[in-house]
């Protein structure tokens, strides 16, 4: 090899230069500390309020023993009333009532059946009124016409 004409020792050298400069590289880069984000882990934990919390009562009484922190309100059993307590213990009191979604068809009945009653009370008003009309008329004569009888004569 070294007796070799065609034989360059200079090209070697470069090459194994050219790879130690990228060993020295990969060395450099592996030294570096590597900087990894760190996790960050954010944990809240709410007090528990008493406002999430349906409160059910039996009476006014059990609503006037319990303390408040906020306005609270409190429902019956059957959910036709609803206490409301502040802080100050001032307590009002209010009926509930379902509200049922009606469709196009309901509220064609509830007019209808409104019209049908209507006309039930005029027919009884009718009849109220008719009472007095079956009376004979015989003896009655209408004061707006005259009884002068004109002679055909002339």
């Amino acid at each position: 090899m070294y007796n070799n004409p065609y034989y360059n020792p200079q090209s070697s050298i470069d090459r194994i230069n050219n790879q130690i400069a990228e060993l020295e590289k990969m060395r450099s880069q592996m030294q570096q500390p590597i900087q990894t984000p760190t996790s960050l882990t954010q944990n809240f934990q709410l007090a528990p309020t008493n406002r999430d919390v349906i409160k059910y009562a039996s009476s006014m009484e059990e609503v006037q023993r319990d303390m408040v922190i906020g306005d609270t309100p409190y429902f019956s059993k059957d959910m036709t009333i609803v206490w409301i307590k502040n802080t100050k213990g001032d307590i009002k009191t209010y009926e509930l009532n379902e509200i049922v979604a009606k469709d196009d068809k309901d509220i064609m009945i509830e007019s209808l059946q409104l019209q049908i009653s209507e006309l039930r009370k005029e027919i009884k008003n009718a009849k109220s009124n008719d009472d007095y009309v079956d009376e004979p008329i015989e003896n009655e004569k209408p004061t707006n016409v005259s009884n002068v009888r004109k002679s055909t004569k002339k």
